[in-house]
């Protein structure tokens, strides 16, 4: 279905919904890199101005990559809320935008239509804007997910504790840790990205991770990065696995690169979920995704990377995580640029995960050769904290010695909780405070050389 748009004596043509979505969006490296962005600002508020008309129920009527050809859209169509669809579905875009911003559209009834709102309508209500906006709306949404703790309650800044090393060293491994929960960080997860994805010596670190945790009884989760059809695997031989990780995309050919299908998604959560372990729910995946990840596959068919995104939480929700995040900077500048375009990437995907009702925090993250630097990390973890972010990344001084990129840091969580009166969640608070690291106020105590932690892992670093 074709669109058009008059500003004064130039006239715009948009071939289809999928091409009008592509030219609306900001400005971004990995749209051009692709072919589909505008090719001037007039051309993206000519979008903008004919995305506003849209009706949303036209995003069910042409889906940007056919039902037959892509089964992350026919996931996306068949799980559709029809039912709750209906409070929303006479608006077009541009009255979607202004009925997120009413007051009266409070935090509940966002929840009551999450799922009635599609990839596409949240890629496309977000480009028309301001970052604002994207703050204002996110804040209201509220996603909680259970398993040892409870993650995304409001008041709550949670934080994955990610001690990686490069060789997986055990020593090098129990540093970090140590040095992440001092800090107060970990209630998210303690989350690994593995060196190996050798079967053995996975299973003993998943080991080695739960026996810590059960001796301390911490109430938190675990989970080693490594792939979903090494993670079955492993829970079939007992090896107590908690969170199911897996990368997942926006369209069908982008997951096959990841190795992965929906089908073989759902096999890894019944795996979970027969052992167990939740405590006090049984939220039990674990997703990351990325804008320019579908690109950078050749597997975009055309469509912005945003809207890519977009649908990558599509995968996720079906799924009922109980953490989803973006790895906003990690993929590079040939996909995001600067540090402008990662933080109007990261505000966008936290408002378009929150908006379809998933547990999203954002791996606030450059690469060294990306125009950006700490300074616009602190920006955009700022805003994002300000938004309700779920969670953020615990890296020691922000700079992953495995992955070699640069993050965010259990100072920086720290930072966040004091400035905007945040809490870790409420189980782990309490430990903390159990342990004599946290005071009840939430200021962190000086730590003792004789205290319980230190001397368990004092045989190890």
């Amino acid at each position: 279905m074709p669109y058009h748009y008059s500003l004064g004596v130039q006239h715009f043509h948009f071939a289809d919904l999928k091409g009008l979505l592509a030219k609306a969006s900001p400005a971004r490296s990995g749209d051009y890199l692709a072919g589909v962005g505008a090719q001037s600002n007039v051309e993206r508020m000519a979008a903008r101005y004919c995305l506003a008309n849209v009706p949303l129920k036209d995003f069910l009527q042409d889906p940007v990559i056919p039902y037959e050809d892509d089964e992350v859209t026919r996931l996306i169509i068949d799980s559709h809320d029809t039912a709750s669809f209906s409070l929303i579905s006479h608006l077009t875009v541009g009255d979607f935008r202004n009925w997120l911003l009413l007051a009266s559209t409070t935090s509940q009834v966002l929840a009551s239509v999450a799922r009635a709102i599609t990839p596409e309508m949240a890629a496309a209500v977000s480009k028309i804007m301001r970052n604002q906006d994207l703050i204002s709306v996110a804040k209201k949404c509220q996603v909680i997910t259970r398993f040892r703790n409870t993650i995304g309650l409001p008041g709550c800044l949670n934080a994955r504790l990610q001690p990686n090393h490069p060789t997986d060293n055990l020593q090098g491994i129990a540093a970090s840790l140590l040095d992440g929960l001092f800090y107060g960080s970990g209630d998210a997860v303690i989350g690994i990205n593995p060196a190996t994805d050798n079967l053995s010596q996975l299973s003993e670190l998943y080991f080695w991770l739960d026996d810590f945790i059960q001796q301390y009884a911490i109430p938190t989760q675990t989970c080693i990065l490594t792939h979903v059809t090494n993670q079955i695997q492993l829970i079939e031989k007992g090896v107590p696995i908690d969170l199911v990780f897996q990368s997942v995309a926006g369209t069908e050919k982008a997951n096959k690169s990841f190795g992965i299908s929906i089908s073989l998604l759902e096999e890894a959560q019944a795996a979970a979920h027969s052992l167990n372990r939740g405590v006090l729910g049984n939220n039990v995946m674990y997703f990351e995704t990325g804008q320019g990840s579908a690109l950078s596959a050749n597997a975009h068919f055309g469509v912005d990377q945003q809207t890519c995104e977009a649908r990558a939480y599509a995968v996720a929700r079906h799924l009922s995580p109980l953490l989803t995040n973006s790895v906003v900077g990690f993929i590079g500048p040939e996909y995001l640029y600067d540090g402008k375009q990662i933080t109007r990437a990261g505000l966008e995907d936290h408002f378009c995960g929150k908006l379809m009702g998933l547990p999203l925090g954002v791996d606030v993250c450059y690469t060294n050769h990306a125009e950006a630097d700490q300074d616009d990390m602190d920006n955009l973890m700022t805003l994002l904290a300000t938004a309700g972010v779920t969670y953020l990344m615990g890296v020691p001084g922000a700079d992953d010695i495995m992955l070699n990129y640069q993050s965010t840091s259990f100072h920086d969580t720290l930072y966040l909780r004091q400035l905007l009166k945040l809490t870790p969640a409420p189980e782990f608070a309490s430990w903390l405070m159990k342990m004599n690291i946290m005071d009840s106020q939430g200021q962190l105590l000086t730590v003792a050389q004789q205290h319980p932690l230190l001397k368990t892992m004092s045989g190890v670093i």
